[in-house]
């Protein structure tokens, strides 16, 4: 896979140009991957969804599944996605293992300037996602650009996750803070 200046800028969290057009034929096909997912019946899932990771895996996600390219989410073990899962992965979406989404639930590490100028000129940014072992992320559940939710931690419902949420506890809201520590 050649890699253009855009999309090496994009994978090292630059700013960069989302129209260029390798990143856009890269969209592209994971779009048409996508699609492909959320028509195929259950059994063929599995073959999809490993050619749009690049790897072969046991997750279960209910469709419709969505995202940017697919080869920037990384999932464990034991992993449940219930419907409606997007995940726009521009830059690394690393999921551990026994993590449980509900519906309807967005990780997005994509993001563009709040300057006018710069946004409407069609810059973006990209920043990693980690949820760790054990999290349960519950549903309408919004997480944004560079944050780490540490293991065995639950999001509440329609919570937006706009910056890192430790290990260990119960974090609800808008912006999503920690209500209380779950016991060891």
């Amino acid at each position: 896979m050649s890699v253009t200046n855009e999309k090496a800028k994009m994978l090292a969290g630059e700013l960069y140009q989302a129209n260029d057009p390798e990143l856009v034929a890269e969209r592209l096909r994971a779009k048409t991957l996508c699609h492909r997912y959320n028509q195929e019946p259950v059994e063929l899932n599995k073959q999809v969804l490993a050619e749009l990771l690049g790897y072969e895996t046991d997750a279960y996600i209910e469709a419709p599944l969505r995202c940017d390219y697919g080869y920037n989410i990384k999932v464990g073990r034991n992993f449940y996605a219930n419907y409606n899962l997007t995940i726009l992965d521009c830059a690394p979406v690393t999921i551990g293992d026994n993590v449980f989404i509900a519906p309807n639930v967005l990780l997005s590490t994509a993001g563009h300037p709040v300057e006018v100028r710069p946004r409407v000129a069609g810059w973006e940014f990209a920043r990693p996602i980690t949820i760790g072992d054990n999290v349960w992320l519950g549903a309408g559940v919004l997480v944004m650009p560079g944050v780490t939710i540490g293991a065995g931690t639950t999001i509440g419902a329609g919570s937006v996750v706009t910056r890192d949420i430790p290990a260990g506890v119960v974090a609800v809201g808008n912006p999503c803070r920690v209500l209380r520590e779950l016991p060891a």
